[in-house]
């Protein structure tokens, strides 16, 4: 139950995040002013721990979007492994925000 509510949160999220992503293409057309201000609130606190939310959500939407693709097919509806899948959905997501959040410094040099 925790599982699919998280699911559906982290949609709207993602809704809510896809909003932040089209002001931000908008900005980056509309000139180097609009751009300047969108790139300062994402790279603010906020907008940090805004995009930092924004990945986990995404990993974990997409994790437990694969395990509702393999219940799907008719596999992983006993309690013991819908537990262990939801468990593995929500570790799973938090290892792959800090790989994501990683590799993206090291590559932005920081």
């Amino acid at each position: 139950m925790a599982s699919s509510i998280l699911h559906r949160a982290t949609g709207v999220a993602l809704a809510l995040g896809g909003l932040w992503l089209a002001w931000w293409l908008i900005a980056a057309a509309s000139g180097p002013d609009a751009f300047a201000t969108a790139q300062a609130f994402s790279g603010s606190i906020i907008g940090r721990l805004f995009l930092f939310g924004f990945t986990w959500a995404l990993m974990f939407h997409l994790l437990n979007g694969i395990r509702h693709l393999v219940w799907d097919a008719g596999y992983g509806f006993d309690v013991g492994t819908s537990t262990k899948s939801g468990w593995a959905a929500v570790i799973g997501s938090v290892a792959l925000t800090l790989l994501a959040w990683v590799i993206g410094y090291s590559v932005m040099g920081g």
